[in-house]
Protein backbone atom coordinates (compact mmCIF):
# COMPACT_ATOMS: atom_id res chain seq x y z
CA UNK A 1 0.00 0.00 0.00
CA UNK A 2 1.20 3.50 -0.80
CA UNK A 3 2.47 5.69 2.00
CA UNK A 4 0.18 8.66 1.45
CA UNK A 5 1.05 11.85 3.32
CA UNK A 6 -1.36 14.68 3.86
CA UNK A 7 -0.42 18.34 4.12
CA UNK A 8 0.13 19.30 7.75
CA UNK A 9 0.49 23.07 7.48
CA UNK A 10 -1.40 25.14 10.03
CA UNK A 11 -4.02 27.45 8.67
CA UNK A 12 -4.36 27.95 4.97
CA UNK A 13 -6.73 27.37 2.11
CA UNK A 14 -7.47 23.87 0.76
CA UNK A 15 -9.29 22.37 -2.20
CA UNK A 16 -11.07 19.05 -1.54
CA UNK A 17 -12.78 16.34 -3.52
CA UNK A 18 -14.87 13.81 -1.60
CA UNK A 19 -16.54 10.95 -3.49
CA UNK A 20 -19.31 8.51 -2.68
CA UNK A 21 -18.58 4.77 -2.55
CA UNK A 22 -18.55 3.39 -6.09
CA UNK A 23 -19.71 6.84 -7.24
CA UNK A 24 -23.29 6.18 -6.26
CA UNK A 25 -25.49 9.19 -7.14
CA UNK A 26 -26.98 9.89 -3.71
CA UNK A 27 -25.84 13.37 -2.70
CA UNK A 28 -28.29 15.52 -4.65
CA UNK A 29 -31.35 13.90 -3.07
CA UNK A 30 -33.27 16.20 -0.75
CA UNK A 31 -32.73 13.99 2.32
CA UNK A 32 -28.99 13.86 1.56
CA UNK A 33 -28.63 17.60 1.08
CA UNK A 34 -30.46 18.36 4.30
CA UNK A 35 -28.48 15.82 6.34
CA UNK A 36 -25.15 16.80 4.78
CA UNK A 37 -25.71 20.48 5.55
CA UNK A 38 -26.80 19.68 9.10
CA UNK A 39 -23.72 17.53 9.79
CA UNK A 40 -21.34 20.09 8.28
CA UNK A 41 -22.78 22.86 10.44
CA UNK A 42 -22.46 20.71 13.57
CA UNK A 43 -18.82 19.98 12.77
CA UNK A 44 -18.14 23.66 12.01
CA UNK A 45 -19.55 24.62 15.42
CA UNK A 46 -17.05 22.31 17.17
CA UNK A 47 -14.13 22.67 14.74
CA UNK A 48 -14.44 25.96 12.84
CA UNK A 49 -13.54 26.44 9.19
CA UNK A 50 -15.00 28.58 6.45
CA UNK A 51 -16.33 27.30 3.16
CA UNK A 52 -15.14 29.58 0.37
CA UNK A 53 -16.61 27.56 -2.50
CA UNK A 54 -18.78 24.49 -2.83
CA UNK A 55 -20.46 22.31 -5.41
CA UNK A 56 -22.54 19.28 -4.54
CA UNK A 57 -22.94 16.79 -7.37
CA UNK A 58 -24.80 13.46 -7.27
CA UNK A 59 -21.67 11.40 -6.53
CA UNK A 60 -19.05 13.84 -5.26
CA UNK A 61 -18.32 17.18 -3.66
CA UNK A 62 -15.68 19.78 -4.49
CA UNK A 63 -14.99 22.61 -2.09
CA UNK A 64 -12.49 25.14 -0.86
CA UNK A 65 -12.06 25.59 2.88
CA UNK A 66 -10.09 28.19 4.79
CA UNK A 67 -8.67 27.03 8.11
CA UNK A 68 -7.76 29.51 10.82
CA UNK A 69 -4.16 30.17 11.76
CA UNK A 70 -2.93 27.35 13.98
CA UNK A 71 -5.52 24.85 12.70
CA UNK A 72 -4.29 21.95 10.60
CA UNK A 73 -6.63 19.02 11.10
CA UNK A 74 -8.95 19.03 8.11
CA UNK A 75 -8.87 15.20 8.17
CA UNK A 76 -10.62 15.22 11.55
CA UNK A 77 -13.30 17.52 10.14
CA UNK A 78 -13.85 15.38 7.04
CA UNK A 79 -13.89 12.22 9.16
CA UNK A 80 -16.60 13.65 11.40
CA UNK A 81 -18.61 14.90 8.42
CA UNK A 82 -18.41 11.61 6.55
CA UNK A 83 -19.14 9.44 9.60
CA UNK A 84 -21.96 11.71 10.79
CA UNK A 85 -23.59 11.63 7.37
CA UNK A 86 -23.10 7.85 7.07
CA UNK A 87 -24.65 7.17 10.47
CA UNK A 88 -27.68 9.33 9.78
CA UNK A 89 -28.29 7.94 6.31
CA UNK A 90 -27.33 4.31 6.94
CA UNK A 91 -30.88 3.04 6.42
CA UNK A 92 -31.09 4.88 3.10
CA UNK A 93 -27.67 4.31 1.56
CA UNK A 94 -25.62 1.59 3.23
CA UNK A 95 -25.56 -1.61 1.15
CA UNK A 96 -24.83 -4.55 3.44
CA UNK A 97 -23.98 -6.85 0.51
CA UNK A 98 -21.05 -4.58 -0.35
CA UNK A 99 -19.58 -4.66 3.14
CA UNK A 100 -16.29 -6.55 3.22
CA UNK A 101 -13.71 -7.39 5.86
CA UNK A 102 -11.71 -4.23 5.16
CA UNK A 103 -14.75 -1.95 5.53
CA UNK A 104 -15.75 -3.73 8.73
CA UNK A 105 -12.21 -3.47 10.10
CA UNK A 106 -12.10 0.29 9.42
CA UNK A 107 -15.66 0.76 10.70
CA UNK A 108 -16.79 2.12 7.35
CA UNK A 109 -20.10 1.99 5.56
CA UNK A 110 -20.75 1.86 1.85
CA UNK A 111 -21.61 5.54 1.62
CA UNK A 112 -18.18 7.16 1.01
CA UNK A 113 -14.91 6.23 -0.61
CA UNK A 114 -12.32 5.67 2.08
CA UNK A 115 -10.11 8.63 1.26
CA UNK A 116 -10.56 12.15 -0.02
CA UNK A 117 -8.31 14.29 -2.18
CA UNK A 118 -6.89 17.59 -0.99
CA UNK A 119 -4.57 20.25 -2.29
CA UNK A 120 -3.24 23.22 -0.41
CA UNK A 121 -3.85 26.38 -2.40
CA UNK A 122 -0.65 28.39 -2.36
CA UNK A 123 -1.43 31.56 -4.27
CA UNK A 124 -4.12 33.69 -5.83
CA UNK A 125 -3.84 32.08 -9.26
CA UNK A 126 -4.41 28.58 -7.84
CA UNK A 127 -7.34 29.90 -5.83
CA UNK A 128 -8.89 31.32 -8.98
CA UNK A 129 -8.33 28.11 -10.95
CA UNK A 130 -9.91 25.92 -8.27
CA UNK A 131 -12.78 28.37 -7.77
CA UNK A 132 -13.55 28.18 -11.50
CA UNK A 133 -13.12 24.39 -11.51
CA UNK A 134 -15.62 23.98 -8.68
CA UNK A 135 -18.22 26.22 -10.24
CA UNK A 136 -17.85 24.82 -13.76
CA UNK A 137 -18.06 21.18 -12.61
CA UNK A 138 -21.84 20.66 -13.12
CA UNK A 139 -21.43 21.75 -16.73
CA UNK A 140 -18.32 19.64 -17.19
CA UNK A 141 -20.25 16.54 -16.08
CA UNK A 142 -23.21 17.41 -18.30
CA UNK A 143 -25.75 18.05 -15.53
CA UNK A 144 -26.55 21.51 -16.92
CA UNK A 145 -25.77 23.57 -20.00
CA UNK A 146 -25.35 26.74 -17.94
CA UNK A 147 -23.52 26.77 -14.60
CA UNK A 148 -26.17 29.10 -13.21
CA UNK A 149 -28.79 26.36 -13.61
CA UNK A 150 -27.10 24.05 -11.07
CA UNK A 151 -28.68 24.85 -7.68
CA UNK A 152 -26.19 23.14 -5.33
CA UNK A 153 -23.27 25.49 -5.67
CA UNK A 154 -21.82 28.66 -4.21
CA UNK A 155 -21.79 30.04 -7.76
CA UNK A 156 -25.06 31.88 -7.02
CA UNK A 157 -23.50 33.61 -4.00
CA UNK A 158 -20.64 34.86 -6.20
CA UNK A 159 -23.00 36.07 -8.91
CA UNK A 160 -24.88 38.11 -6.28
CA UNK A 161 -21.56 39.53 -5.09
CA UNK A 162 -20.62 40.51 -8.66
CA UNK A 163 -17.61 38.19 -8.82
CA UNK A 164 -19.05 36.02 -11.60
CA UNK A 165 -21.57 37.04 -14.21
CA UNK A 166 -24.70 34.92 -14.46
CA UNK A 167 -23.93 33.54 -17.92
CA UNK A 168 -20.36 32.44 -17.03
CA UNK A 169 -19.65 28.81 -17.79
CA UNK A 170 -22.46 28.27 -20.27
CA UNK A 171 -23.06 29.74 -23.67
CA UNK A 172 -20.92 32.83 -23.18
CA UNK A 173 -17.79 31.91 -21.19
CA UNK A 174 -16.29 35.28 -20.32
CA UNK A 175 -15.71 36.09 -16.68
CA UNK A 176 -15.35 39.55 -15.24
CA UNK A 177 -11.65 40.38 -15.31
CA UNK A 178 -11.59 41.60 -11.74
CA UNK A 179 -13.82 38.86 -10.28
CA UNK A 180 -11.43 38.08 -7.45
CA UNK A 181 -10.18 41.58 -6.86
CA UNK A 182 -7.24 41.52 -9.27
Amino acid sequence: MANYRRVSACGGIFFFTVVTYRRRPILDRSESRHTFREVIEEVRMRYPFSIDAWVLLPDHVHCIWTLSEGVSDFSLRWGLIKSGFSKRTKALFNVEERMNDSRLKHRESTVWQRRFWERQIRDFEEYRVYMDYIHYNPGKHGYVKRVFDWPYSTFHRYVKAGIYVQHWGGGITEVQADRFGE
